[in-house]
C-alpha cells in the first residue's frame, strides 16, 4: 500500500471519528443493568404488592439478565420503605412497588418525609384489584339501595370494619358513604383479616375487602355481597353488580399497585424497566396468576401511570377533606 493511500485512509478515519463517537449511547445507556435490581416493597411479606411482584420476579430477572431482589421494608404504613426508595441513587437499580394508599392517600393523612410527585418517577401501573362490599347476613339489606335506606334511617349506627385508618378499605367505604350521602361508623382494626372475622361474627355490620379474599366467605354464606367496587364486574364475582350498577352512579374505588423509581432516574432506564415488566405481565403464566389473584393487568407507558397518580391524588385529597378523615 502506498504512503499516499495510507494517508488517505487515515484522513477518512479522522473525518468519520466524530460521527462514530456521536452515535455511541449516552453515559450508562445500553449497559443497564450491569448488577442486581432491588425492588423495595414498603410492606411486610404476604400482602398484595409483595405477592404480585414475586410472581414477576423470576421472569423479570431473565429479561434483565440480572438478579432481582425483593426487599420488604414494612412499617409506618409504608413510609419507611418509600423513603428509602425516594432517597436511593437515581440509577435504576432501586425501585419501589407500592399500593394506591402509599402513592395517593397517605400524602393527605400523614406528614411524609418525601413528595410522591417530586421525589419519584412513575415507571408503570401494573394491576387493579377490585373490592367487594359485604355485610353480615343479619343486616336487613339485600341490595345497595336497601343498605343506603337503612343507613339513612339509622345515621352513624351501622358500623364497618377496615384494616386501619387511612388504608384502602376505609377510603373505599368512605367514598361509598360520601357518594350515597350516608353516615357510617368506622371501626379500624390492625389488619383486614381481623375486620373480616368480626363482620362474619356480626360484631360489625359490613366492610369492603378484596374480591379474592371475600369470595370463599360469600359462597359459604358467612357474609352477603352487595356490590363490587370496580368500573366493570369482577371476574372473581361475575354475578355481583358494580356499585355503579347498584345505584351509586360513577363510583369506582379499586386498589392498585404501581412501580416507581427515584426522581431523576434516566428516561431510557425508566422505559427499559417499563417494557420488561409489561412483557412479563403479559406472559400467560404470570397473567393468569394475577387474574387468579383477583387482579386485572393494566400496564401502559410511564406517563400513563403519572396521570393516574395525579388523578387519584386529586380524587382522594378531595374525599379526605370533605369527609374529614384524620391521620397522624
Amino acid at each position: 500500500m502506498t504512503v499516499e493511500r495510507c494517508s488517505g485512509l487515515l484522513a477518512a478515519v479522522l473525518v468519520c471519528a466524530p460521527h462514530i463517537a456521536w452515535a455511541q449511547p449516552a453515559a450508562g445507556e445500553g449497559v443497564f443493568p450491569s448488577r442486581p435490581l432491588r425492588i423495595i416493597v414498603p410492606f411486610h411479606p404476604g400482602g398484595t404488592p409483595d405477592v404480585q411482584i414475586r410472581l414477576m420476579q423470576e421472569r423479570l430477572a431473565q429479561r434483565l439478565g440480572q438478579p432481582v431482589v425483593i426487599d420488604n421494608r414494612g412499617g409506618a404504613n409504608g413510609i419507611i420503605g418509600m423513603e428509602i426508595a425516594a432517597r436511593a441513587a437515581p440509577d435504576g437499580y432501586t425501585v419501589t412497588y407500592a399500593t394506591v394508599g402509599a402513592w395517593t392517600v397517605h400524602p393527605f393523612l400523614i406528614k411524609l418525609p418525601y413528595d410522591v410527585l417530586k421525589d419519584f418517577t412513575a415507571v408503570i401501573h401494573t394491576a387493579v384489584t377490585p373490592g367487594v362490599l359485604v355485610v353480615h347476613p343479619s343486616v336487613q339489606a339485600k341490595t345497595v339501595k336497601e343498605l343506603i335506606a337503612l343507613a339513612k334511617e339509622k345515621p352513624g349506627q351501622l358500623s364497618y370494619g377496615s384494616a386501619g385508618i387511612g388504608g384502602w378499605f376505609q377510603i373505599a367505604t368512605e367514598l361509598f358513604a360520601y357518594m350515597a350521602n350516608i353516615k357510617l361508623l368506622h371501626v379500624p382494626y390492625k389488619g383486614a383479616a381481623f375486620a373480616l372475622t368480626d363482620v362474619m361474627g356480626g360484631q360489625v355490620q359490613m366492610m369492603v375487602n378484596t374480591t379474592i379474599v371475600a369470595a370463599p366467605h360469600i359462597r359459604s354464606g358467612r357474609v352477603r355481597a352487595l356490590a363490587t367496587t370496580g368500573a366493570q364486574r369482577s371476574h372473581t364475582l361475575p354475578d355481583i353488580p358494580t356499585m355503579d350498577e347498584a345505584g351509586v352512579r360513577g363510583y369506582e374505588g379499586n386498589t392498585w399497585c404501581g412501580l416507581g423509581a427515584p426522581a431523576r432516574t434516566p428516561r431510557h432506564i425508566v422505559e427499559r424497566i417499563n417494557r420488561d415488566i409489561a412483557a412479563v405481565m403479559q406472559t400467560p403464566e404470570v397473567h393468569q396468576k394475577l387474574m387468579d389473584g383477583g387482579s386485572q393487568v393494566t400496564g401502559g407507558p410511564p406517563d400513563a401511570f403519572l396521570q393516574i397518580l395525579k388523578t387519584d391524588l386529586e380524587k382522594y385529597g378531595r374525599l379526605i377533606k370533605a369527609v374529614g378523615i384524620k391521620g397522624s
